[in-house]
């Protein structure tokens, strides 16, 4: 499991802001430092899900004191840790049986999306249980 820093910001009449420095782009907020904490662990996860299906290399965790001594941060109110399970979790081969017009249709979209068959469907599986999750905890 890799640690990586999240800077908070926070303005007058605004969120909590929170950005992470070895992922830029990836940014996030929350009404209060709870809610903030929550949208990061999130964020981040997505991120790095999206930048592994995209087969791209994730940076290592900076250290808090680098961080710290970035005037970039500066104006930082707080510091976070986020944990996220490990990068390359392990893949198992199944067989699926499916309608063939199904998969036809399977294929046309993922190869729309630039995607795999085997990416679009775990996608789409992804997509499936966290609507179920958000079902359950509304």
């Amino acid at each position: 499991m890799a640690n990586y820093i999240a800077i908070v910001h926070k303005e007058t009449k605004s969120d909590f802001g929170v950005s992470f420095p070895d992922f830029p782009g990836c940014v996030t907020a929350g009404k209060n430092i709870d809610e903030a904490k929550d949208m990061a662990q999130e964020a981040l996860t997505l991120h790095i899900r999206g930048m592994l299906e995209d087969g791209e290399q994730l940076p290592g965790p900076s250290r808090l004191e680098e961080i710290m001594s970035d005037p970039d941060y500066v104006d930082a109110i707080a510091f976070l840790v986020v944990s996220v399970p490990d990068a390359k979790p392990r893949t198992v081969r199944v067989n699926v049986t499916v309608p063939e017009m199904t998969l036809k249709q399977i294929d046309a979209a993922a190869k729309k999306r630039g995607m795999s068959r085997s990416s679009f469907l775990v996608h789409a599986a992804q997509n499936a249980i966290q609507s179920i999750q958000s079902d359950a905890s509304a």
